[in-house]
């Protein structure tokens, strides 16, 4: 049966690869900020908070809508990412159910947890969502998974798909967690593992078509079996690993952010040092999934990409 896919975020990363495997077999219409000049359908430069949502999907008869479209990477203006982040997910919550959607499939992520000291070794779908204040994009991942919960109750028509990746690594993938692993040497927190669960991009890819094709809902989080440490990876990479106490990476950020030599700030420290490790029981077992790639297989198989292309 073809069905009638919108997806937000058509130009990104992973949108790009879903609408050309989507489209395959069904009408597939994609919407983004930034413009597409290869799509080979049809695409929309369109915000996501733009009211003119619900108008194109009820025009192409959209019937499931995967959204995608986030700030991955802190711009410098938190208002505006809130802005994209929560009130774009809402415009489209809000086209959804004004329009009849059947099926809404939404990319949330493992850091919507946040990075906790106090986190569970394995953490299951049903373990709280508490976000970190000091990260934009793990703090409105978890507000994005609080209204979801409210649209659930208030409107049970409307099919949720809740997807929660780890890291996302393919062959081609450049972003802020790879840029951890370019440098000549790795670092580590003194007293922490900071332990790595990596899903393959093409995994995340079948798992949404999956997940669209079957009518799938419920939470679930993305990840492939096991996970490396900071150590480990540095041993896969050959590099050394320097590890350094919690107390001086903080006073080092603290003078860097006061300089303007770095962004970061003290307490987002916690981003190395208490990861976020998924467990996929429930994506195996209930959604139906095996991922093709364990953690080790995925930072190989993006290792030896970016070798290739000098990049490593």
């Amino acid at each position: 049966m073809q069905r009638r896919i919108l997806i937000t975020g058509a130009a990104g990363y992973i949108g790009s690869q879903l609408a050309r495997q989507l489209s395959e077999n069904h009408a597939v219409f994609g919407v983004d900020i930034r413009p597409d000049e290869t799509a080979d359908f049809p695409f929309f430069k369109m915000d996501i908070r733009d009211p003119k949502l619900a108008q194109l999907v009820q025009e192409h008869e959209i019937q499931q809508v995967v959204h995608l479209a986030a700030v991955l990477e802190d711009s410098g203006d938190r208002a505006r990412d809130y802005d994209i982040d929560v009130n774009g997910t809402r415009n489209v919550l809000e086209a959804c159910v004004a329009c009849g959607i059947s099926q809404v499939v939404v990319a949330s992520s493992g850091a919507a947890y946040g990075y906790h000291a106090d986190n569970p070794e394995w953490l299951d779908e049903k373990d709280a969502l508490r976000g970190n204040p000091e990260f934009a994009y793990s703090d409105h991942k978890r507000q994005v998974e609080e209204m979801l919960a409210e649209y659930r109750q208030r409107h049970p028509e409307l099919k949720q798909l809740v997807l929660r990746p780890g890291t996302v690594l393919g062959a081609e993938t450049r972003n802020l967690i790879t840029r951890l692993f370019e440098g000549d040497r790795m670092l580590a927190v003194a007293g922490s593992p900071s332990p790595f669960v990596f899903i393959w991009d093409q995994d995340v890819v079948a798992i949404i078509e999956q997940g669209v094709c079957r009518d799938s809902s419920g939470c679930f989080n993305l990840a492939g079996d096991g996970a490396l440490s900071i150590h480990a990876l540095g041993k896969l990479l050959g590099k050394p690993v320097i590890t350094v106490p919690a107390p001086l990476i903080k006073a080092g950020l603290w003078v860097g952010n006061k300089l303007g030599l770095t962004g970061y700030v003290p307490a987002q420290v916690n981003f190395l040092r208490y990861r976020p490790v998924l467990n996929n029981r429930r994506l195996k077992e209930e959604f139906g999934y095996t991922p093709r790639k364990n953690s080790e297989q995925v930072f190989r198989f993006f290792m030896d990409a970016a070798r290739a292309r000098h990049q490593l």
